[in-house]
């Protein structure tokens, strides 16, 4: 593509530097100076972390003949266009739908924004359509797929140029719909610029994110600019059991539906009956039998319903699809079958909200006389107020507590436990140990654990490493349960 034609969408935009812009073919586009190619395109933007000016130099060096930027470098080399944005939100994510013929238009596009539930949903969907006979995409903190290829994720949601890029491939591979987790990052940053949504919902929100945020108010409004954006056409669907949910869709202009439990709304869900086989469910009048268990997963499989009928699929044949699906990696993910009885859970629960949901669930569903006994951390160089919260709820809601480290990052492991334990009172610090090597934690919950018992390991789920001091090293939660339940079979 020439720099010209891909620019046409910024006319007012920039102030360019080579007189003849036709002549000069774009054959990519990046943000990552590092990945430049012979006749690439970078886009230099000051992020959070760092600023894409810095690496101009590195760009052209790795062979970029067009520099999208926000300030002029003072010296300009010869041959190499400089083009100058004016605003940077919409930027990348613009420039990349152009560069990738605007994939989303050729797709079913829906996003779902919230604290809790978003991988959840979106692979439950991607499951539904795929077992419906549709071809499908997802986008999600566990892992990008197109159809049945699966893509390893790095971000919830990814930045604009790998976003637009992954769309294009889904359309190229015959894929009818994407659904893709919209993190309040994401939109803080524009990364969902250029997308042209048919829909989006609303699963709930609670403190997360506050060291990015500061405020709840600035959360919330950051989720709430998704619905703002989304088109007259488009349908936005909200939670109306969460205090926030009707908050979510003011002044939004698409199509508005709510789902939940305890109020009248479009998707209307009952609770009939919740043990550790799944979840029976009166939707809309339905009765039908889920593969999942707790209140959590009942608003998730509405989101879900919802979703789908929103899309138009027909109503029955949703529902029989859906009381076959199973949960996403990592959430709520049950481990049976070790000769002493013992059940092990591992869940990405990491923020107050969801570990109360996940403990709740399995009060609901365990015997009386079964024990819980709970293994959580908290992840470094995040938000440091929920930190006591978790220990809090943990301890509250368990037999027993381990608190150990998460993903501790550039922090001492050590330090965030004792930020936990500051939530804790004398009472609950009697039926709690520290452990801050995570294996040997859970190794412990597994000796600990009576027959019948069942041990939750919470905060990282699906991951299978431990980032230690900038470093990602392999640690698998599942793995390492999987090991200490089964191991003397």
């Amino acid at each position: 593509m020439s720099t010209k034609k891909l620019f046409d969408i910024l006319p007012e935009e920039g102030i360019f530097y080579d007189s003849d812009l036709s002549s000069v073919k774009i054959k990519g586009v990046s943000l990552d100076s590092r990945v430049i190619e012979k006749g690439f395109l970078f886009i230099a933007l000051r992020g959070h972390v760092t600023d894409g000016h810095r690496y101009i130099g590195k760009a052209i060096e790795q062979g970029a003949i067009a520099i999208l930027c926000k300030e002029l470098p003072e010296f300009k080399v010869k041959d190499v266009v400089y083009i100058r944005y004016l605003e940077k939100e919409k930027i990348a994510g613009e420039v990349a739908s152009r560069f990738y013929d605007y994939p989303s238009r050729n797709l079913k596009v829906v996003g779902i924004t919230g604290t809790n539930g978003k991988s959840s949903c979106v692979t439950m969907l991607h499951d539904l359509v795929q077992s419906l006979g549709y071809k499908g995409g997802v986008i999600s903190t566990i892992a990008n797929k197109i159809g049945k290829e699966v893509i390893p994720a790095q971000l919830t949601t990814p930045d604009p140029i790998t976003l637009h890029r992954l769309l294009r491939e889904m359309v190229d591979s015959g894929c009818e719909y994407a659904f893709m987790e919209v993190s309040s990052h994401a939109m803080v940053q524009g990364r969902v610029a250029g997308i042209e949504f048919v829909g989006g919902a609303f699963t709930n929100i609670t403190q997360d994110h506050l060291d990015y945020h500061r405020t709840m108010k600035a959360y919330i409004a950051a989720k709430k600019s998704f619905f703002d954006r989304l088109g007259k056409d488009a349908f936005a669907l909200s939670n109306k059991d969460d205090k926030n949910g009707e908050v979510m869709l003011q002044n939004c202009i698409a199509h508005k539906k709510y789902f939940g439990l305890r109020h009248a709304c479009d998707y209307k869900g009952k609770i009939l009956s919740n043990d550790m086989e799944g979840l029976f469910l009166d939707v809309n009048t339905q009765r039908v039998h889920f593969n999942l268990s707790g209140a959590f997963n009942a608003y998730n499989i509405l989101t879900v319903y919802g979703i789908a009928c929103e899309l138009g699929l027909e109503k029955e044949e949703v529902l029989v699809h859906m009381s076959g699906l199973k949960h996403a990696e990592g959430r709520f993910e049950k481990i049976l079958g070790n000769p002493e009885g013992k059940i092990g859970i591992v869940d990405y629960a990491h923020t107050p909200d969801a570990l109360d949901n996940v403990l709740d669930t399995i009060k609901e569903v365990k015997n009386r006389e079964v024990r819980t006994i709970t293994v959580v951390g908290c992840g470094g160089n995040r938000d440091k107020v929920k930190r006591p919260l978790m220990a809090q709820i943990a301890a509250l809601k368990s037999d027993q507590i381990i608190l150990t480290s998460d993903n501790p990052r550039n922090e001492d492991p050590d330090t965030i436990i004792d930020d936990m334990e500051e939530g804790l009172n004398k009472e609950l610090k009697n039926k709690t140990l520290r452990i801050t090597d995570r294996k040997e934690a859970i190794r412990t919950a597994c000796r600990l654990a009576r027959s019948g018992d069942i041990i939750l390991v919470a905060g990282k789920g699906h991951e299978t490493y431990q980032e230690i001091k900038g470093k990602k090293f392999p640690f698998d939660d599942k793995k390492i349960l999987i090991a200490e339940l089964l191991k003397d079979i």
